[in-house]
């Protein structure tokens, strides 16, 4: 069995040079014609190699930034705006570390993928299997989650003109025919322009708040804003809300195929750090301003919370947005099992029947698994908080606790030095505090989503109501 040689060299302390377009770096910047993952790059093929740092940052973005910014309102309402910021600054951190961890391991280990073959590394067949089920269904119940986002924005600036179901299909349409464009490198550009939009419309709904001054009027009365610098949560409540957080950094699970399609990986952490600094400045902002003006009576979603005209607006903007983050979201499930198909063949890469069949029909089942269950399931928007409790936390926060105990418990436990104890500690940590956020998410959506669907029985399949309310 080859050694990995880079084992021996410290990710930490790698001085990025810049590539060119076209051409993909090794871990020491020397440019290389065959890749640990795609294997040989040739003129013609499809190079996977090809996004630069700038792009990475985007693709970065459009995973974490969409409309679940809008949450942090509700989350501060829960927890009070002081604790609110305190527990979201943690959770930031953590996830920073997490996403710091996916760009040392992919450095150390240049055939890791997915986050499947890291499961692969750390407990074998079993766990590849487990990681890749999780990674597949949770984005495959994300894209669908944000197939219904596009559909709230079309009935928003329709007045609801067409049956809703009418509105999905045509997300689930636009969605795959952009989804199935073969590299992250390409969708880069359409992700940039996904984050403006979202970011924009973040922009406009916050300064319209502040401008209004109180919260949206209920029949006609304007109501005094009731904001708490700290809240008094029961356990479901407040477990709900710090999954909420979670899941607004969730994108770390998808951080392993973006960076494996970097040219040069050793930009990753210049790249994760414009955007975990971007994402965090702009929710604590947004919420904190939002729920300032409007206390618990911040519409839902928040953009209805300074009025009819402006939501509009704001939905208006927000749409290409929402548009590249479904697109997005499948592209990576898609992905994943494109990969799983033909990793190791010739088809990978080479223009070939093969290789369009197999790539098409990965993201056209992908995209139809998603529009079903969105459509289909009466307690959708609960199972998709569910799901995203069960299956993100535990991708975000455990295995990189584990990766850091894999590259380094064999070499520092001889000597154990206060530092290596240290980072042991933390690792160790960053395991038992996923369990518990991923046990208490999980029991707080159950209880939400029974609540919810006593009060209101769920929604028909391919409804025609209006969600948009």
């Amino acid at each position: 069995m080859k050694k990995d040689l880079s084992l021996n060299r410290d990710p930490e302390n790698v001085t990025p040079t810049q590539s060119r377009t076209g051409e993909v770096l090794d871990f020491d910047g020397k440019v290389v014609a065959e890749d640990a993952v795609f294997g040989e790059i040739q003129e013609g093929d499809v190079n996977y190699r090809d996004v630069g740092w700038m792009g990475t940052t985007a693709l970065m973005l459009k995973t974490q930034i969409g409309l679940g910014v809008l949450s942090i309102p509700k989350v501060f309402d829960t927890l009070g705006i002081i604790p609110g910021i305190i527990l979201l600054l943690v959770i930031a951190g953590m996830t920073t570390w997490s996403n710091w961890m996916v760009g040392v391991f992919k450095l150390r280990h240049p055939s890791v993928y997915g986050i499947d073959d890291v499961g692969k590394m750390l407990f074998g067949r079993f766990g590849f299997e487990l990681f890749g089920a999780a990674y597949t269904l949770y984005w495959i119940f994300v894209s669908g989650s944000a197939m219904l986002s596009i559909s709230i924005a079309f009935n928003a600036l329709s007045d609801h003109s067409v049956c809703t179901a009418v509105f999905v299909a045509v997300a689930a349409i636009i969605a795959f025919l952009f989804s199935s464009i073969q590299t992250l490198a390409r969708i880069s550009w359409l992700a940039w322009l996904g984050a403006g939009c979202i970011i924009l419309k973040v922009f406009i709904v916050t300064v319209a708040v502040g401008v209004q001054g109180h919260p949206p009027s209920t029949s006609g009365i304007i109501l005094e804003s009731d904001y708490r610098l700290f809240g008094n949560p029961s356990f479901t409540d407040a477990m709900t809300a710090i999954s909420t957080i979670c899941l607004t950094y969730a994108g770390t699970p998808a951080f392993f195929n973006i960076v494996a399609e970097m040219r040069d990986p050793r930009l990753y952490t210049r790249s994760l750090a414009v955007c975990q600094t971007t994402v965090t400045v702009i929710y604590i902002i947004a919420g904190t301003i939002v729920y300032y003006y409007c206390g618990s009576h911040v519409a839902s979603p928040a953009l209805g919370s300074a009025g009819l005209l402006i939501k509009k607006i704001s939905y208006g903007i927000a749409l290409p947005g929402l548009c590249v983050s479904a697109i997005l979201l499948l592209h990576l499930p898609a992905k994943h099992i494109f990969m799983r198909i033909l990793r190791g063949s010739k088809h990978l890469t080479a223009q070939s029947p093969i290789h369009w069949i197999t790539w098409l029909g990965s993201t056209f089942s992908v995209t139809l698994v998603a529009y079903i269950i969105a459509s289909s399931i009466p307690v959708f928007s609960g199972l998709v908080s569910l799901v995203g409790a069960l299956l993100a936390t535990s991708l975000c926060f455990q295995p990189m606790g584990c990766m850091w105990l894999y590259d380094n418990w064999g070499a520092g436990k001889q000597e154990k030095r206060v530092g290596w104890c240290l980072k042991v500690a933390w690792s160790l940590f960053m395991i038992l505090v996923g369990f518990f956020l991923t046990i208490g998410g999980t029991y707080g959506s159950i209880v939400s989503i029974s609540a919810s669907y006593k009060e209101s029985g769920g929604s028909a399949a391919w409804s025609c109501a209006n969600n948009d309310v």
